[in-house]
């Protein structure tokens, strides 16, 4: 029931962020300047997300201390 919650919550935010991206970028009162600073670090952050994902993935196949208990 718990993944069910979180699966909802994430799909909800989700949609919210797509249409708010969606209307932000179709807006004619958004400056052009502004439209592409706001991609450029959105794109850095989603780079960098991927980044962080790729080098935590692989270190985890490599922990000596995987079987360490607390």
């Amino acid at each position: 029931m718990q993944k069910l919650a979180y699966a909802l919550i994430g799909t909800g935010a989700v949609v919210l962020v797509v249409w708010a991206v969606k209307e932000f970028f179709t807006d004619p009162e958004v400056d052009l300047l502004i439209r592409i600073a706001v991609g450029a670090v959105g794109l850095g952050l989603l780079v960098l997300l991927g980044v962080v994902l790729r080098d935590r993935l692989r270190s985890g196949k490599n922990d000596r201390f995987k079987e360490v208990e607390r």
